[in-house]
C-alpha cells in the first residue's frame, strides 16, 4: 500500500513549551475557581463535526504531543479514525494546521486535558489506545500531575473493546515502575514488555526516533483489557 508522504517543512512550528500550566493537569472539578485558561470539557461530541465520515473513532492516543504520530497512523489506517489529546493549546492548532492543509479527513487532535475522563466514547468502542513518553515529573511531590492512575485506567478499560490494547512507552525507568505498580492495583489488564519485533506498530514517535538516534534506552509494553 502506498501511503502518503508529508512535507512538514510546510508548516512552521510555533514556539511550544515542554510543560502545560500545571493546573491542566487536575480534573477541572478540582479546581476552586477559573481564572484561568483550561481545555473545554466534554460530555459529549457530535463526531459528524469531528471526521468526515460522522463515525467515532477506533483508536486514541492519549497526549498526541505535535501528533506525529496520529498523523503518520491515520494515513495508514485510511478506513479508521483516530482520536488525539493534548493539554498544550499551540501544539493541537499546529496539528490542525497539517491535517486541515493535508485535508485529513480521519484524524482529530482535540485540546482536552484527558484526566476529566474519556466520557464522550462510548463503551467497547476502541480498539488501541495510545499513551508515549508521558511528562516524567520525577519530583516525588510532583506525582500528583502524572495522568496515569487508576481513574484514567479505568476509563480506557471501559472504552476499549474486549481484547483491545493499551500501548505504552517511557524513556524514564522510575516511570515504567509508577506505570506498573498503577496497572497491578487496577488489576483488569495483562501487560507484557516488549521488544522492536514485537512491538505491532507500523509508526515511531518523534520522541522514539530521538532516543534511538541518541542511543538512549526505552521501555515498551503492550496492555491488553482483561
Amino acid at each position: 500500500m502506498r501511503v502518503k508522504k508529508i512535507d512538514y517543512t510546510k508548516y512552521p512550528l510555533p514556539r511550544i513549551r515542554h510543560h502545560a500550566n500545571p493546573v491542566l493537569y487536575f480534573p477541572l472539578k478540582q479546581h476552586k475557581g477559573n481564572n484561568f485558561l483550561y481545555p473545554p470539557v466534554y460530555n459529549k461530541l457530535d463526531w459528524s463535526e469531528i471526521f468526515a465520515d460522522g463515525k467515532p473513532p477506533a483508536m486514541l492516543d492519549i497526549g498526541c504531543g505535535l501528533g506525529r504520530f496520529l498523523i503518520e497512523m491515520s494515513l495508514i489506517h485510511k478506513d479508521i479514525n483516530i482520536l488525539g489529546f493534548e493539554v498544550r493549546q499551540s501544539a493541537v492548532e499546529w496539528i490542525e494546521s497539517v491535517t486541515s492543509g493535508e485535508k485529513l479527513p480521519n484524524v482529530k487532535a482535540l485540546w482536552y486535558s484527558a484526566v476529566n475522563g474519556l466520557p464522550f466514547i462510548r463503551s467497547g468502542s476502541i480498539e488501541k489506545v495510545f499513551y508515549f513518553f508521558p511528562d516524567p515529573w520525577v519530583k516525588k511531590r510532583h506525582y500528583k500531575r502524572r495522568a496515569f492512575s487508576v481513574e484514567l485506567l479505568a476509563e480506557i478499560h471501559r472504552v476499549l473493546k474486549s481484547g483491545g490494547q493499551l500501548f505504552l512507552m517511557t524513556d524514564v525507568p522510575e516511570v515504567d515502575e509508577f506505570q506498573r505498580d498503577v496497572l497491578d492495583q487496577y488489576g483488569k489488564f495483562s501487560y507484557r514488555y516488549v521488544k522492536q519485533d514485537q512491538w505491532e506498530l507500523p509508526v515511531d514517535t518523534n520522541h522514539e526516533e530521538f532516543c534511538i538516534r541518541k542511543n538512549i534506552p526505552f521501555i515498551r509494553m503492550i496492555c491488553k483489557k482483561i
